[in-house]
């Protein structure tokens, strides 16, 4: 049966249409055929609940596959990649009659304290926004949606039902909103999830500017916007504002505040006939698509795209040699006497808590993983306890038998991470430390044998002061149900590792750019960082790092040629650039394209990610790669006019393999954008100046009434002092003061300043809106 138009409802079954069911579902229209549709959680699986399953738990969920959390499969920079695990989950949504997968998120990592990082893919909104449009396309391919989240500048836990992320207009725009309005534009996501915070005062869910004016004007979206699941603060002023659908149910209270909203006329009824008739188009899609794959699932190879997903995902932080006559310790050999110590090995931290928890199909872990690729001896230690509480007795005894391991193997594995109970959706962490007693056992295993790597097992960065003190680490972040497998696969070097930093580990947590404005206090968070969020922060005040947004390295070796930079028909940039795999194994690259413009009329950073690719290469391999920044990535938001602006000059362009790791520069020359202010009384002289249409008239008159002035004025200042640079921000609409001091006040009369404006506004360029 066909949905109806929304002409065929009912005032009350309108209402009815903007809120759900239950937990899960929408409501139905029996009378006219409009049937319910089930949107369930993701982003990194399918979490799909039977009817009457509780909202975090996972025991009553389907099994699904547990593919790496965006933490991790953010690090492969890997479009097509992930593309691919986006077409296996629309595969298993679609399987499982699902119409909506709640995904994904792309909100920036503002502060690594935020407990719910291991959702979300970057610090950099270029990335978010690629890396969310790629998982987003490869969803809705299978015929069913995806749900953009959380919209927007949702960076922290901690009271995330009603604090206001106060934030100035550019970082708004070129920060938190960029990365949306990349995957809006080149995906058109069926639905996009207001987050529950306030922005700048007024909450996501009845923010007109935000749900209407940018989102529908300006970015052309079509689909439907939902709340998340109890966003609604006041649901009538929300749905004038652009909700369209409030989840869960609020059985029926919130329709019938609606209908009483149109029966008493503070409410237009086409206001609710759009929300209306957005949540029929959804339905629509949803049984257009309904059955486009047929199951039953294919576990196993849903499982290997998940191993490889993971394995793709790990970032080799560090790999050194123990002795300057040894070669770098990983790959390790497959005959090598093992030690693997830490609770992490054998029971793995695999994805984070909250709503987005998977019942995985299967789980590996490492230390099995590790056994089946081994010829040699692998002993095992659990080394810690993730327990709550571990009485000193027993953490001594796991540690002695750990330095027993340690001692009586070639090399050591070691196993460290978060607790699941230190990052979760629903709070914050504390801080960016390793427990205390994993601290201690590392000294301790270092000191019976410094032949050890690292793995690392956590959702968000952690402090690494350790790190010139072993040869290798490895950063796992939380990979899946299947990266036990993966683990193994980089360690024995099976899998050539390929992953990079989307996000700088910091030497200490105070050296983080939101520092001092994390979590705000009485319900406000100031982001006083402004633009400089993550390599911004620490590029621009040359500050160390651990390791550097873009970093990681592989078991092979790569070399740049000399970058080249033109700007083609459209306006865009073409950077090229020749790469070659210079050692003895297969691998992948992560090309990076950086940005930067000396002499900026803007506060800008001193480099800024526009594209990447990731370069698959043989050995000995050359290719020409080509990557494109697109004009519209190199606007600033201007404050001014409330619009985009590129500016002109010449931009050098930096290609490397971190953001501190630059290979080769080239400069690109960029026409700006045509965009000149109307001139007030309150128009600087700089401002004047630089008017094509004033500025040489303003010369005139200043060679004329000003010549006394400044005669006058060097007779009394030191030598050197620049009176061009001390009169760059006089007001024009004072200068006739100026002028009177020189003894002539007519040469620059109110009559003439504002003739003056008049001519050079009507011969200008207006602003744009």
């Amino acid at each position: 049966m066909s949905i109806p138009d929304v002409t065929e409802l009912t005032l009350e079954e309108k209402a009815s249409l903007t809120s759900g069911a239950s937990f899960w579902y929408t409501k139905p229209v029996e009378r006219v055929g409009v049937p319910a549709i089930m949107v369930t959680d993701g982003p990194h699986g399918l979490r799909k609940q039977r009817e009457g399953g509780d909202h975090l738990g996972i025991g009553d969920s389907v099994p699904a596959t547990c593919f790496p959390p965006a933490v991790g499969l953010g690090s492969s920079w890997d479009v097509d990649l992930i593309h691919r695990v986006g077409e296996a989950l629309g595969t298993e949504t679609s399987i499982e009659n699902v119409a909506v997968l709640l995904g994904p998120g792309i909100n920036i990592k503002r502060s690594p304290l935020c407990g719910r990082n291991f959702e979300y893919l970057s610090e950099d909104p270029i990335v978010s926004g690629v890396l969310g449009a790629a998982i987003d396309q490869g969803i809705q391919s299978k015929g069913v949606g995806t749900s953009l989240k959380h919209f927007a500048a949702n960076n922290q836990e901690n009271d995330r039902m009603r604090a206001s992320s106060d934030v100035d207009p550019r970082p708004l725009r070129e920060i938190y909103l960029r990365g949306f309005q990349r995957v809006v534009e080149d995906a058109q996501p069926w639905t996009v999830m207001c987050s529950y915070n306030r922005i700048n005062g007024v909450y996501a869910s009845e923010d007109p500017w935000l749900l209407t004016q940018v989102l529908r004007d300006e970015w052309g979206y079509e689909g439907l916007v939902v709340s998340d699941w109890g966003a609604v603060n006041e649901r009538v002023p929300g749905l004038a504002a652009g909700m369209d659908l409030e989840m869960p149910s609020s059985n029926g209270a919130t329709d019938a505040q609606i209908v009483a909203a149109v029966q008493d006329g503070s409410l237009d009824e086409s206001v609710l006939d759009v929300a209306a008739g957005r949540v029929l188009d959804l339905v629509r899609k949803a049984q257009d698509g309904a059955g486009s794959v047929a199951g039953p699932l294919d576990v196993d190879a849903h499982h290997a795209l998940a191993r490889e997903a993971a394995g793709r995902s790990i970032v080799l932080l560090k790999n050194e040699a123990l002795r300057p006559a040894q070669g770098p310790v990983l790959p390790l050999a497959k005959d090598a006497n093992v030690a693997v110590i830490g609770e992490f090995a054998a029971s793995p931290r695999y994805q984070g808590a909250g709503s987005s928890m998977i019942n995985p199909t299967r789980l590996d872990n490492a230390l099995d993983e590790i056994r089946a690729l081994a010829t040699g001896d692998v002993a095992y230690a659990q080394g810690f306890s993730n327990a709550l509480q571990v009485p000193d007795d027993d953490a001594a005894a796991l540690r002695t038998e750990a330095v027993a391991a340690a001692a009586a193997a070639e090399v050591v594995v070691l196993f460290l991470g978060l607790p699941a109970r230190l990052e979760s959706e629903g709070y914050d962490r504390d801080d960016i430390d390793l427990p205390a007693a994993q601290l201690e056992l590392l000294d301790a295993v270092l000191a019976a044998n410094p032949n050890t790597v690292v793995v690392l097992s956590n959702g968000g960065v952690v402090a690494l002061p350790f790190a010139g003190r072993v040869p290798a680490i490895l950063e796992g972040w939380l990979l899946g149900q299947a990266g036990g497998g993966a683990t193994a696969d980089v360690l024995f070097g099976d899998v050539n590792p390929s992953a990079k930093l989307t996000e700088t580990i910091p030497v200490r947590l105070e050296d983080t750019p939101a520092y001092l404005d994390f979590p705000g206090e009485f319900s406000h968070v100031r982001y006083g960082e402004g633009l400089f969020v993550g390599y911004r922060w620490y590029d621009a005040r040359r500050m160390d790092v651990a390791f550097p947004f873009g970093h990681g390295l592989s078991y092979t070796t790569f070399a740049y040629g000399d970058a080249v930079a033109q700007v083609d028909a459209d306006g865009d940039l073409e950077v090229t650039v020749a790469v070659t795999n210079t050692g003895d194994r297969a691998g992948h690259e992560v090309v990076q394209v950086y940005t930067g413009l000396a002499g900026s009329q803007v506060q800008r950073a001193p480099r800024e990610l526009k594209a990447f690719a990731a370069v698959a290469l043989e050995p000995g391999e050359t290719q020409t790669v080509t990557l494109t920044v697109r004009r519209k990535d190199l606007a600033y938001w201007d404050i001014r006019a409330d619009r985009w602006i590129v500016e002109g000059g010449s931009y050098t362009v930096s290609v490397g393999a971190s953001s501190r790791d630059i290979r080769s520069t080239a400069e690109a020359t960029i026409e700006g954008d045509v965009f000149t202010l109307p001139l007030t009384r309150a128009s600087s002289m700089g401002e004047v100046l630089r008017h094509p249409v004033a500025g040489p008239i303003v010369q005139s008159m200043i060679a004329q009434a000003m010549g006394g002035v400044a005669d006058s004025a060097a007779s009394i200042m030191p030598e050197g002092v620049d009176m061009s640079k001390m009169m760059e921000s006089f007001p024009i609409g004072r200068i006739g003061m100026m002028a009177g001091l020189a003894g002539d006040g007519a040469g620059a009369s109110p009559e003439m300043i504002d003739g003056l404006i008049a001519m050079a506004n009507a011969g200008g360029v207006p602003a744009q809106a």
